[in-house]
This record gives C-alpha cells, sequence and structure tokens, in this order.
C-alpha cells in the first residue's frame, strides 16, 4: 500500500468511525418537538388551578396559552432564515435551551405577568423545534427511507396534543401545575446533550450558512417586523375573538386590520425582495402547494375536534378532565401502531393521492359517527368514533409529508419545513377558532328554535312543569319555590339539549370538510415514494 493511500485509508477511519445511525438522530429531535406541541395543550386543563394559585381570573389566564401560541406563530415562519445565518445545529439547541430554561422560569413565575412573559420566551424557543427537526430528518435519510422518519415524527406531531390534556390532568391533580411545565425541564437536558453529541450539519448546510452570512447586511429585517405582526396579531384574533363577540369588539378589530394589512405588504414584498425570510416562491410547485394545504386541514380537523370533544364530555356528561382525556388519547395509540405498517407496506402500495383521500374519508366517517350520538351515548361509543379517526390521521402524516419534499430539491428543505409546519400551526388556531364560534353560534339558533316550541301554553310542557314542581314538593320546597326550580330545571335541560345539537352540527360540518379535503388529493403529481424515479 502506498503512504498516499495509507494516509487516505486512516484519515477516512474517523469520520466513518464518527458516522451514527440515522434512526438515533431522529429520536433525539423528536424528543424536544414532542415535548413542545405537547405544551400546546398540556396547559389547558390547569388553567383553573393557575388561577388560583396565582389569584387571577379565569379570563386573564387564557393569556397563558394564547401568549405561547402568538410567539410561536412569529418564529415558525423565520426559523428557516435563523437556521441558515447561525447554523441549523446551533439554532436547534439554543431553542432546546431557551425552551427548557422559560419551562422552569414558568414553574416559579410568582405572579400572571411573568408567567405570561416565560410562557412568550417559551414559545421563541419552541417555535423553532419542528422545523428544525423536519429538515434535519430529510437531510439524514436518503429519499427511500425517508417516509420512516416522518413516521416517527407523525407520532410526536399527533400524540403530544392528544395526550396533554390527560397528562396535564393528571399532573394537576397529582402534583401541583407548576410541575406542568418542571417535566420539561430533565427531557430538556437531556435532549440537549444528546444533541451535542450525534447532530451534525451537512456540508451543504455549512456552505449555506456561509453564503447566508456573507450577505449578512443584507438581512430582511423588514420582512422580519412585518411576518411577526402579522401572524403575531392574528394569533391574538383568532384565540380572543369568539370570547370577545369578533367584530363587535373594537380590540378584535384594530388586531385584524393590523394582521391583514401586514399579511398583504409581506406578501407583496416576500415576492419582490432578493433573499425573502419566508420564501412564497416555493408554493409554485404543486405538490408542496398541495401538501401545505393537507398540512392546515389536518390541524384544522384534528385539533378542532380534539377541541371539541372534552368540552362536550365535561360540560354534557358529567366527564372529568382526566376521563374525557382519556376518549380522545387512544386515537395517538393507534398512530403509533400503524405508523409502522403504513411505512412499510401500506404507503408503497398505495401511494400518496389514495392514501390521503382514504385517511380523509375515514376521518369524515369518524366525525359523523359523532354527530349522531346523544345524550345517552356511552364511553364505547365516543371511543369508537375516536379510533376510526385515528386510524385515518394514521394514513395521513406519511404520505404528505413525502409530498412535500416529493420534487423540491434537497437546498431547499430549510425552508421548506419552516412553511409546512407554520400552515399546520394556522390550520390548528383556525379550525379551533372556528367550531368554538360555530358551536356557539349554532347553540343560539337551537335554543330560539326550541323557545318557540316550548311555549307556556303548550299541554305537554305545562304536563313536564307540574310533574317536577310536584316533586319538588315532595322534597319539602313551597309551592312558589317547587315551581320556579321547576322552571329553572327544564330551562337548564332545554339549555344542555341546544349545546349538543350545536356540538353534533359542528361534527357534521367537519366530516364535509374531510370530504372536500379527499378530492383534492386527486390533484397531486404522481411521485414514487422511495424516491425514485415515477414509472411510465
Amino acid at each position: 500500500m502506498s503512504v498516499a493511500a495509507a494516509s487516505g485509508a486512516l484519515a477516512g477511519a474517523p469520520a466513518r468511525a464518527r458516522a451514527i445511525n440515522p434512526w438515533i438522530v431522529a429520536v433525539v429531535v423528536t424528543m424536544a418537538t414532542f415535548m413542545e406541541i405537547l405544551d400546546t395543550t398540556i396547559a389547558n386543563v390547569a388553567l383553573p388551578h393557575i388561577a388560583g394559585g396565582l389569584s387571577s381570573g379565569i379570563d386573564e389566564s387564557t393569556w397563558i396559552l394564547t401568549s405561547y401560541l402568538v410567539a410561536n406563530a412569529v418564529v415558525l415562519p423565520l426559523s428557516a432564515w435563523l437556521s441558515r445565518y447561525f447554523g441549523r445545529k446551533r439554532y436547534y439547541m439554543t431553542c432546546v435551551a431557551l425552551f427548557t430554561a422559560s419551562s422552569f422560569l414558568c414553574g416559579l413565575a410568582p405572579s400572571l405577568g411573568l408567567l405570561i412573559f416565560f410562557r412568550v420566551l417559551q414559545g421563541i424557543g419552541g417555535g423553532g423545534l419542528a422545523p428544525c427537526e423536519q429538515a434535519i430528518l430529510v437531510d439524514t435519510f436518503p429519499a427511500a427511507k425517508r417516509a420512516g422518519a416522518f413516521a416517527l415524527y407523525s407520532m410526536a406531531i399527533v400524540t403530544a396534543p392528544a395526550i396533554g390534556p390527560t397528562l396535564g390532568g393528571w399532573i394537576t391533580d397529582h402534583f401541583n401545575w407548576r410541575w406542568v411545565f418542571y417535566i420539561n425541564v430533565p427531557i430538556g437536558l437531556l435532549s440537549l446533550f444528546l444533541t451535542q453529541l450525534v447532530v451534525t450539519d451537512s456540508d451543504r448546510m455549512k456552505e449555506e450558512m456561509r453564503r447566508t452570512r456573507e450577505a449578512g447586511a443584507k438581512i430582511d429585517f423588514v420582512g422580519i417586523l412585518l411576518v411577526a405582526v402579522a401572524f403575531g396579531c392574528l394569533e391574538v384574533v383568532l384565540d380572543k375573538g369568539q370570547r370577545d363577540d369578533w367584530f363587535e369588539s373594537n380590540f378584535i378589530v384594530t388586531f385584524l386590520v393590523i394582521s391583514l394589512t401586514a399579511l398583504a405588504t409581506g406578501i407583496w414584498w416576500e415576492l419582490t425582495v432578493k433573499d425573502p425570510v419566508v420564501d412564497l416562491t416555493l408554493l409554485r410547485e404543486r405538490n408542496f402547494a398541495l401538501s401545505n394545504f393537507f398540512y392546515f386541514m389536518f390541524g384544522f380537523v384534528l385539533i378542532g375536534s380534539t377541541v371539541l370533544i372534552p368540552q362536550m364530555l365535561q360540560g354534557y356528561f358529567g366527564y372529568t378532565a382526566y376521563d374525557s382525556g382519556w376518549a380522545v388519547s387512544p386515537a395517538a395509540f393507534i398512530v403509533v401502531f400503524m405508523a409502522p405498517l403504513v411505512v412499510k407496506f401500506i404507503f408503497p402500495a398505495l401511494g400518496a393521492t389514495r392514501l390521503i383521500f382514504l385517511s380523509f374519508i375515514l376521518q369524515a366517517v369518524a366525525l359523523w359517527h359523532f354527530s349522531a350520538l346523544d345524550l345517552t351515548a356511552d364511553y364505547d361509543s365516543f371511543l369508537r368514533a375516536r379510533l376510526i379517526q385515528g386510524f385515518g390521521i394514521a394514513f395521513l402524516f406519511i404520505p404528505v409529508s413525502s409530498l412535500a419534499y416529493s420534487y423540491l430539491p434537497k437546498e431547499l428543505n430549510n425552508k421548506a419545513s419552516s412553511l409546512t409546519n407554520l400552515f399546520r400551526n394556522l390550520g390548528s388556531s383556525f379550525g379551533i377558532a372556528f367550531v368554538t364560534t360555530m358551536q356557539a353560534r349554532r347553540a343560539q339558533v337551537h335554543q330560539n328554535f326550541l323557545i318557540e316550541h316550548l311555549s307556556v301554553g303548550d299541554p305537554a310542557v305545562n304536563a313536564r312543569l307540574n310533574t317536577l314542581a310536584t316533586t319538588f314538593r315532595h322534597g319539602g320546597y313551597t309551592s312558589f319555590d317547587a315551581i320556579q326550580h321547576a322552571e329553572a330545571l327544564l330551562a337548564n335541560t332545554m339549555s344542555n339539549q341546544a349545546n349538543i345539537l350545536a356540538f353534533l352540527d359542528v361534527f357534521w360540518v367537519l366530516g364535509w370538510i374531510s370530504v372536500i379535503s379527499a378530492l383534492v388529493a386527486f390533484f397531486i403529481r404522481p411521485f414514487n415514494p422511495r424516491g425514485g424515479p415515477v414509472g411510465g
């Protein structure tokens, strides 16, 4: 062997020794993403305890949720540029460190104002995790094995929001609301340690960072400002709109006008500036644009229905927060169980178009099953419907993730991951706003209808009132009090019935939205799930 050859062999040895199994990288980067997405729902059930512990009202405490979502929405579209400027690994580890530190500070917060401030920091740190993970997975895995990596990612995306309310309720009941935040700290520290060991920036990423830094004087500050204002204000509108009666509130109207103005200006600016912070030209590629539509509808339908079910079970079926969470969580276990099967057999056999179509149709069937239930429904009825929805979701995320990168050059995956996660985040926010608003509006419609048909002169109404009044009199009430209680009970029954009918209406509409989304799948440009050329 020549000296040159021997030197080359020795030089190559460390590189081979440092080679890391891509699945180890996938598991490591998924840890922090799971915790970040979990934090979008885990604090929901703890709000009454937080409000009581910090001597604030429930309405004020909702800013704990809103502040996190606003900061998250602002950072998501900026994460591609930030990771290119600072380096993906460095930016990812900075996000993990900020998320972990702010989680600890949230647990220590002595007042509501400081808790909201720390939640903003937590949202800023968390906003960069999912886009970075997706880009790391695309870089780490060859196209033929990418679907498997996305399966692991889909488990985190679907499981975290589903088990969040259940886990949050259990932690709050058995420990203290502060542990809802403290739970992130050990996992964040472990993620930092393992990321330093196993994650590296590719040569292409390093070159991209070098070019971005050389153009440092041309940082798109205007684009950053417009994106922050547009999505920050939009998130406030979506989260607070129903509580403040939408356009009847000057606060909501003002924020909406600011958001739309900044959004329109931002779109024009990003399409004309040389190095935009958000590259909207990626949406010209059909499959990538369709993948963003499916990401949006994924968040819209899944998170919208996930918000509805616990509200209905706790408000009108007498379930505790913990028990209602168990009516939602099994769908996540279905996704975990099905993901390897989808990657190995189902996706290669059916392809993206048929699998996405089947996914939304199954979700529609599940949602229509929910819309047929009433106050006599038992736990098994809700569980069956949710399991069907879980099967549908299991067929969705892997083909949609592969669809997003099917025709994009690899050097654009950083920008692409920011957009896909932004659309998923927006879909969730729009879905929550839609279901809460529609439920409230439909409840009013049903209540007005029931009032029209429950007049005092109706013999059936009078008979029911007399029966109830007699029952109260036998319980020791005076005749006047018995009649008052009978009328109040009948009014409460009518209100409950109106609200249940409204919930069922929303499920029915979500089912049709899923059907429309299924039909969009037929516009997908064919591609090979394993990354090779498309067959003739």
